[in-house]
This record gives C-alpha cells, sequence and structure tokens, in this order.
C-alpha cells in the first residue's frame, strides 16, 4: 500500500523521515502529564522513541513520576519487537485512576537501555503538554503515540493503517 507523505513545514519532522529499528532520542523540552487537574509527571529529560509511521511516544524518567501515582497494573503485558515487554501501571491522581493507562520497559532489549523503567502514558486518557502544547494522541488506541503541532504524517493506527 503506497502512503502519500505529508510535507513538513518549516520546524516540523515528518514520521515518514523516522527509522526502522526505531531510534530513542534524548529531549530538553517541557512534558506535563497531569490526571483530574493533578500532576503526574513534569519532565524536561524525556526520551522520545522514533518509529517510521508513528508519531513518538515519550518516556519520562521514573524520577520526574509524582510519588505514589504509579501501581502494577492487571491489566498484563504485550511485546514489542524492538523494545522487548511491556509493564503496565495504573495511575491514581486528582481522585481518578486509570487503568492500564501507562507502560514502561523494566529490561529493554539492546538500544533502549535509555529508558530502562521510564514511563510513557496514553495521551488519549491524560492531559499531556509537550512545550505548553496539548498532546493529540495517535489514531488506534493501540499505540501510544503523541501527536503535536511539529510532527506530520500521516500516522499509523488509523482505519485502514494496519498493514503499513
Amino acid at each position: 500500500m503506497r502512503v502519500a507523505r505529508e510535507t513538513p513545514g518549516p520546524g516540523q519532522e515528518s514520521v515518514w523521515d523516522y527509522p526502522r529499528p526505531p531510534a530513542c532520542v534524548r529531549s530538553g523540552r517541557h512534558v506535563l502529564v497531569r490526571l483530574g487537574g493533578a500532576v503526574v509527571a513534569d519532565s524536561r529529560r524525556a526520551f522520545r522513541v522514533l518509529e517510521t509511521s508513528h508519531p513518538p511516544t515519550w518516556y519520562l524518567p521514573r524520577d520526574d513520576v509524582a510519588d505514589g501515582v504509579l501501581q502494577p497494573s492487571a491489566t498484563g503485558s504485550t511485546f514489542c519487537e524492538w523494545k522487548g515487554d511491556a509493564t503496565y501501571w495504573d495511575v491514581a491522581a486528582g481522585g481518578d485512576v486509570v487503568r492500564g493507562a501507562a507502560w514502561s520497559y523494566e529490561h529493554p532489549t539492546a538500544g533502549f537501555e535509555a529508558i530502562t523503567g521510564a514511563v510513557t502514558f496514553y495521551p488519549s486518557r491524560f492531559e499531556c503538554v509537550v512545550d505548553g502544547e496539548r498532546v493529540r494522541p495517535q489514531e488506534g488506541g493501540f499505540y501510544g503515540g503523541w501527536i503535536t503541532d511539529d510532527v506530520v504524517g500521516p500516522f499509523k493506527g488509523g482505519p485502514g493503517t494496519w498493514g503499513w
């Protein structure tokens, strides 16, 4: 299936320029995650995982996640061909609890050691903000990509994109 790549404008990047296998890139941008008005995570030390056709997934060091908000989830686990086995977390903050809405790689495969224990959050279930911009979630519910104005697609995840 041939995909019509969007042309990035000034200050933008295309997910079609991201590598496969993915890259793990440190970012100093300000990343904030809230639930029910409470700050769940606040970081300027995040990593972006960049994979062809996917918006970045932002992983925040565990030290930048508020104390006591993460609880092991009974959601189960998933396996990523690049990063290995994911550990899922329930998140409780601001009077709300969301089950299986965050995940980490406690023992990632070679090349992804930098995100060991770092946590990412489904932006469809939290208020996720990068440098003051509210993140839009990657379509489809399975993937956890974070869409901001500086990233263009089209993005994998929506109907008809499974074979990309």
